[in-house]
């Protein structure tokens, strides 16, 4: 038997590959499939079930493509309504792989159709869980993802209590638990940076599991602090209900060179977002007018979902060279699958075609406690528990998430600095201000990070969230 996470970070991510006896299972699999079959290829073994534990709202899943090309079975748990051929399981209904088993528990409270896999051994000993967004390593699935007209949060999180309690804390203390997200997903609000841990210390260490909490303390609890979820998450959802284009399609349709005229032109006709994956100081120093800085090497797919609200909006990519294909697969991945080129030989191209140029103002933390006085307009733009744990005296939080609905929280007739946490976020604000119209902001470089070692005064006051207009 083999058991193999398959992590993604960008996503925070786990996807999982399970082998006995020459026969494959993949549960919750990535938009590229090829890999899974790869994997499979090289083992000899024939992929013979995707499994999904619900329908996700973070990502799009690859089990289409992944049946497709394989034959494999596709399983939902109970009350899952497809677009598509599946196969809906029956609460701890059994599927044969090999020599192992894996169990259906079906546990409702995540979403409805929310299961966990249970993976039996060729010895008959349960020795896996493969819990979804049920179960986290240090926390639990958030319960406000499915609610309906007839379904609150609270009643969700009253399913997920009960799911919790007599399906996954029944189980045997010294199981694995793999569950499919960690630090950094917004599917939960206290994940632990690790990825797997075992069930028995999840008991002991994992707030929601407390022997002693009470169905009420747990609601409280679960849904306290809870942020608005990203506004791409329902779109994602019904990709991955109703279906969507092949992987392969959307790679060939995005692999269009375009020549700094043919991008211009492009830009010009279509309404295309601009989307430039280049580093936040490199984009600084010289960028393409109204291009949105995203860089690929922070949390790109998740700020993409965050930032464009349409998963179909047209998309036109400056990249690094050679990144391309890799960013148009990380679009793909949270279901934005009309990018429709990129720019031959990057922005060098553009500059030496003597296309218009912007840039940012950035300074480094220590020229910018030089300069800081009493009269100094500070913006970080940290999500707001960052801000609260600790912040530099006087600055406003105007968290990044939401910029699009606060634009007018930005002063347009003062000066002011932008920071976030160490210049990745900030300089994605300054690339959305600045495409607005904002020209009158200096960016920090390093962030709150670079800023702390100044010595300038920080606070856990909370400060004013607006500026006096």
């Amino acid at each position: 038997m083999k058991i193999e996470q398959i992590y993604t970070g960008c996503l925070a991510q786990g996807a999982y590959y399970i082998e006995s006896a020459g026969e494959a299972a993949v549960i919750d699999p990535l938009r590229e499939v090829q890999a899974y079959i790869n994997k499979a290829a090289r083992n000899q073994a024939q992929i013979k079930y995707v499994f999904e534990t619900h329908f996700h709202a973070d990502f799009v899943s690859g089990h289409l493509d992944l049946a497709k090309k394989t034959q494999a079975t596709i399983v939902y748990g109970p009350n899952a309504v497809t677009g598509f051929e599946a196969y809906i399981a029956k609460d701890e209904e059994v599927f044969t792989l090999g020599k192992v088993r894996i169990k259906v528990l079906h546990t409702p409270g995540h979403t409805m159709e929310s299961t966990c896999y249970l993976l039996i051994d060729e010895t008959g000993k349960e020795t896996a869980l493969f819990s979804g967004d049920t179960l986290f390593i240090g926390d639990v699935g958030r319960p406000d993802l499915a609610q309906k007209s007839d379904l609150t949060i609270n009643d969700l999180a009253g399913y997920l209590f009960d799911s919790l309690r007599h399906k996954i804390m029944t189980l045997p203390d010294d199981l694995t638990v793999y569950p499919a997200h960690g630090a950094g997903s917004a599917c939960g609000k206290n994940m632990s940076k690790e990825t797997t841990d075992s069930l028995g210390n999840q008991k002991l260490t994992n707030y929601a599991l407390r022997a002693d909490m009470s169905r009420e303390q747990f609601i409280k609890e679960v849904t306290d602090g809870l942020t608005k979820p990203p506004q791409y998450f329902p779109q994602n959802v019904m990709l991955n209900k109703q279906g969507y284009e092949s992987f392969d399609v959307v790679m060939n349709r995005a692999a269009q060179a375009l020549s700094p005229e043919a991008f211009e032109a492009a830009a010009n006709e279509t309404g295309a977002v601009i989307l430039d994956t280049r580093d936040a100081q490199t984009f600084a120093k010289g960028f393409i007018p109204n291009a949105t800085n995203i860089g690929l090497n922070g949390q790109f797919a998740p700020w993409v979902g965050a930032l464009i609200p349409d998963v179909k909006q047209e998309i036109l990519l400056i990249t690094e060279a050679g990144q391309e294909a890799e960013t148009i697969t990380r679009l793909a991945r949270v279901g934005y699958d009309y990018v429709i080129g990129y720019l031959e030989g990057g922005f060098e191209a553009w500059q030496a075609a003597g296309k218009e140029i912007d840039s940012v103002a950035s300074i480094d933390a220590a020229t910018f406690a030089e300069r800081l006085d009493a009269n100094a307009i500070v913006i970080d733009v940290r999500r707001t528990g960052e801000y609260l744990a600790e912040h530099l005296e006087g600055a406003i939080n105007l968290p990044l998430d939401y910029i699009n609905e606060n634009l007018s929280e930005f002063p347009k007739d003062k000066p002011f600095f932008i920071h976030c946490a160490g210049g990745y976020r900030s300089m994605v604000a300054a690339s959305i201000l600045k495409a607005r119209g904002f020209d009158n902001f200096i960016d920090i470089q390093g962030g709150f990070g670079a800023i702390q070692k100044t010595g300038l005064k920080t606070t856990d006051y909370v400060c004013p969230s607006t500026l006096k207009k």
